[in-house]
């Protein structure tokens, strides 16, 4: 099996989306297949469970407003 690279830096904690939800990430895992790195995190403004994102979606920039 090749070698891994290793998983992104990733501050746990509490986590803003620029349209006002607050999300918890818990932690950061590998895709099974891919390698990818997956970022695990749970919404706080509900209990629909935990969910994965891609790691580069997750902390991309976006554009709002053409900004």
């Amino acid at each position: 099996m090749a070698e891994l690279t290793s998983l992104p830096a990733t501050p746990l904690g509490r986590y803003r989306h620029y349209k006002g939800g607050e999300y918890e990430v818990l932690g950061v895992a590998r895709h099974s297949e891919t390698h990818e790195p997956l970022v695990m995190y749970r919404p706080l403004y509900n209990d629909s469970g935990w969910w994965v994102r891609p790691h580069a979606m997750f902390f991309g920039q976006i554009e709002i407003d053409g900004r």
